[in-house]
């Protein structure tokens, strides 16, 4: 028998064979918007799904299904599909999902983005949505309804950074025939894997760590190949929140570098965080790699390390949250994540400020609560810029 390929070899070869392609080492870029028949009778055959072929780049182009393949098989999972966004892929998924009426149970937290999109459901749609931190199987079971079409977790939370214990949710939802979908934006196929923990789809902001460079928006989901399919004919097709070649190709290319980079966040962060706990300015860290972490057991089942991303509070409030972002000299304060440049923000008034205050407090989500993209800098002059900045307001909450 073949022995597979490990995953850092899948990063660079899954989905392609260069004998496919004239030999070309990269994925060639298919920049075209439509692909020619040669006959009118094989463009009726390709209508009619009676032969493979390319008939349109918005139902399909090679180098968008070479970046498909790589990550289907990265997730373990059947299929995989791009979009134009992570926002199109997670509209794609609920939208498939659900139907008016329905009721969907999700994480506690969530993005603020998503957060607004289950509001426009419930507006328009009276799909209703229960918001649950899944920490048991009791909890979880008393919140499901007849009607509950689907459950939807982020893990790591964004900006929260609480973990759901996938193998327990999947097991639930499983005695109820409700499918499981996971934003695994936060950690990649890297350091966690949902669908071998029992669970459906997956999906990503394929902007964030897959990219890794800060130069596409796109997004991706892996799923069993009768359900992805129905989602590409159907709200992917039809509502066209599709990914562009040369975005495609982009992915290809940062995917190549995913474990190395990953590698490198995760170390920086960790020795980030030991800096911040110690810090007078600051009043709590949340860090799933902390051994101190209440989900921390969670993590080492599920995660192979804590990641790059990290949130803290500072003592104060807005105020003094904002004083910190203004004092940075390199780190540069702009939402998004996984970028080779360390990014700071402040989710309250900035990525979850489309969620209503009161909501936003349940989730977790405070005035002084701060979200760290740690990049591939020296950690030790992300710490300094850091530590200037941190200083600054500790000096100045002195002068008051």
């Amino acid at each position: 028998m073949k022995k597979e390929h490990g995953f850092e070899t899948k990063v660079i070869h899954g989905g392609y064979d260069s004998k496919d392609f004239l030999g070309s080492l990269t994925t060639p870029l298919f920049q075209t918007s439509t692909f020619t028949f040669d006959s009118a009778e094989q463009g009726e055959m390709r209508f009619a799904g009676k032969e493979d072929g390319y008939i349109y780049s918005r139902l399909g182009n090679p180098t968008v299904k070479a970046l498909e393949d790589r990550i289907a098989q990265l997730e373990e999972g059947e299929a995989g599909l791009a979009f134009g966004s992570g926002m199109a892929a997670v509209s794609a998924v609920l939208i498939a999902l659900t139907k008016a009426n329905d009721h969907i149970l999700c994480s506690r937290g969530v993005y603020g983005c998503t957060f607004g999109l289950l509001t426009m459901l419930e507006e328009k749609y009276n799909i209703q949505t229960d918001f649950s931190d899944m920490k048991t199987a009791e909890q979880i079971r008393s919140l499901i309804k007849p009607e509950t079409s689907c459950i939807y977790i982020e893990t790591p939370i964004n900006p929260t950074m609480d973990l759901i214990d996938l193998e327990l949710v999947s097991t639930v939802a499983k005695e109820y025939n409700i499918p499981v979908v996971v934003d695994n934006t936060f950690c990649s196929p890297y350091l966690q894997k949902p669908l071998t923990k029992g669970c459906d789809v997956v999906l990503h902001s394929a902007t964030k760590y897959i990219g890794g460079h800060g130069d596409v928006v796109a997004g991706l989901l892996v799923g069993k190949q009768e359900f992805i399919q129905e989602v590409a004919m159907t709200t992917q097709k039809d509502i066209g929140g599709i990914i562009s070649p040369f975005d495609a190709w982009l992915l290809l290319r940062g995917l190549k570098t995913l474990p190395v980079r990953l590698d490198r966040h995760c170390q920086n962060a960790e020795k980030i965080v030991a800096y911040l706990k110690d810090h007078s300015a600051v009043d709590k860290v949340y860090f799933p790699g902390d051994a101190t972490n209440p989900d921390y057991d969670i993590m080492k089942k599920q995660m192979k390390q804590g990641g790059g991303l990290i949130s803290f509070e500072i003592k104060g409030g807005k105020e003094e949250a904002q004083y910190i972002l203004n004092q940075l000299r390199f780190i540069k304060t702009a939402v998004s994540l996984g970028d080779t440049e360390t990014l700071i923000q402040h989710p309250a008034t900035m990525t979850h400020s489309v969620v209503p205050e009161e909501t936003r407090r349940r989730m977790g989500i405070t005035d002084q609560l701060v979200r760290l993209s740690v990049g591939l800098e020296a950690w030790e002059d992300i710490w300094e810029d850091l530590k200037y900045a941190l200083d600054q307001v500790t000096s100045a909450n002195i002068q008051k």
